[in-house]
């Protein structure tokens, strides 16, 4: 009987449409009647249309599920109660198709999250963007370490770097490379690998942006080590020279056949002078060598550091005064820039050797400056103490900025090249950095965080 329920309304309102379609021919053939026959003519008319909404329900009820699906809108319910069961069976499927679809967008909203949170704990920057440089997916690691405040657009990385968004654009699928970026007088080695991949019909490229500057670190003093080791064995065979002239030497005094040594009467003035050439270039070899390897020595066996809590600024006043009259006679000014209450837990020792190399280069390096000035500064930044020795000298040209870390390497006519080598490697062993900016003859910045 539920079934047919439908079928019933339909029929009762088809009758009742019949009857009073019949209600009408009969009015309208008596001429008296015909106020009447308009009225019953507008109810049929009603009844056509009521007929028409309650045959197309069923339409009706489609187009809302469509629109549900279409817009993503799974809140809609659907439900015939008293139409017959093909009715309740037809919302009941809606309904479960909605569910379906709601069940599905939940899953994939779930999905979606997690990826994002596991991206966003990556350490590694990740960025998704499209061919036209719009960026669809992108973590916090990568801001965090290009230092920039937006990412909307590819071109927004120009704040780090002015030529980045335009490498990154060129990159192709596995494409890797390796820049440099300076970001807030940190040197960043940034290794980039990237990936292409097809989605809804457009080209998306995915980048992962790795800083690898500790790793290279760690390799420049492996290599650098084992270079000392084989140099400082080279070094100590070319003293085999050395030996060959004293058994020169000591063989002018001795008899070729008895290997006696002479008599005084038969040494003569050239022995003498050969002797005495001789001796100069042994010491003079000599000298050098042991300059030389004292210098690798310093290099490879720096001490453990001594941590202890220190006053920065006590520590710049202190190297102050040790310059003052190499300042005076100089006429170089230096400032200092630092808060009487910055302390450091840091070996004070070895902390004041780098600072002390560090101007003392400032100081060498003013060649007709109009205003000599060296400035010491220091603040604390995110649990770091970041101090710079700045100077307005001559600086160092852009073809040597990356070799003067590099032990032996120098500019100076009678450097040794290890100052800022040993430098940096003090700074390594209180878990820092070191690294150096400079434009000629403007502004030379060495900066070191810890």
């Amino acid at each position: 009987m539920v079934f047919n329920r439908f079928r019933i309304a339909i029929t009762w309102r088809v009758i009742l449409l019949a009857l009073t379609v019949l209600l009408l021919f009969v009015l309208l053939e008596t001429e008296r009647y015909r106020f009447s026959a308009i009225i019953i003519g507008l109810l049929v008319i009603l009844e056509i249309v009521l007929l028409i909404r309650y045959v197309e329900q069923t339409n009706r009820k489609l187009t809302q599920f469509f629109q549900s699906i279409r817009h993503a809108d799974f809140s809609s319910s659907f439900s015939d109660p008293g139409l017959g069961k093909s009715f309740e069976d037809l919302s009941r499927e809606f309904n479960q198709v909605i569910e379906a679809f709601r069940k599905y967008r939940t899953e994939k909203e779930e999905s979606f999250n997690y990826l994002q949170t596991v991206i966003q704990h990556v350490s590694i920057g990740i960025l998704v963007f499209r061919r036209d440089g719009q960026v669809d997916v992108f973590n916090q690691a990568i801001k965090k370490m290009l230092k920039i405040k937006k990412l909307r657009n590819i071109h927004d990385l120009s704040e780090a770097k002015e030529d980045l968004p335009q490498t990154l654009m060129n990159l192709k699928a596995g494409d890797s490379t390796l820049i440099k970026v300076f970001s807030e007088s940190e040197l960043l080695q940034l290794s980039i690998i990237a990936t292409e991949f097809r989605m809804r019909g457009e080209d998306y490229i995915l980048v992962s942006i790795q800083d690898i500057s500790t790793e290279l670190d760690e390799k420049e003093i492996e290599s650098w080590q084992k270079m000392i080791r084989v140099l400082t064995h080279e070094i100590m065979n070319s003293m085999t020279p050395i030996i060959t002239l004293v058994t020169t030497i000591t063989r002018l005094y001795r008899n070729k056949e008895t290997g006696e040594l002479k008599q005084p009467s038969e040494i003569q003035t050239p022995m003498i002078e050969k002797t005495l050439k001789g001796l100069d270039l042994i010491e003079s070899r000599g000298q050098g060598l042991i300059h030389f390897v004292q210098n690798y020595r310093d290099v490879t066996r720096l001490p453990k550091p001594d941590f202890k809590i220190l006053n920065v600024r006590d520590m710049f006043q202190g190297i102050k005064l040790m310059f003052d009259e190499q300042l005076i006679q100089n006429g170089v000014k230096l400032n200092i820039d630092c808060h009487p209450s910055l302390f450091l837990n840091a070996d004070g020792k070895l902390l004041e050797q780098v600072i002390i190399n560090l101007v003392k280069n400032a100081i060498e390096a003013f060649e007709d400056a109009p205003d000599p000035t060296i400035t010491m500064s220091a603040q604390s930044n995110n649990n770091q103490i970041i101090m710079e020795i700045a100077d307005n000298g001559k600086g160092i040209p852009p073809d040597m900025l990356e070799n003067i870390f590099v032990p032996f390497f120098t500019t100076k006519e009678k450097g040794s090249g290890i100052g800022l080598s040993l430098s940096r490697q003090i700074i390594r062993l209180h878990g820092g950095t070191m690294n150096v900016q400079s434009e000629p003859f403007s502004r030379t910045v060495f900066t070191i965080k810890i």
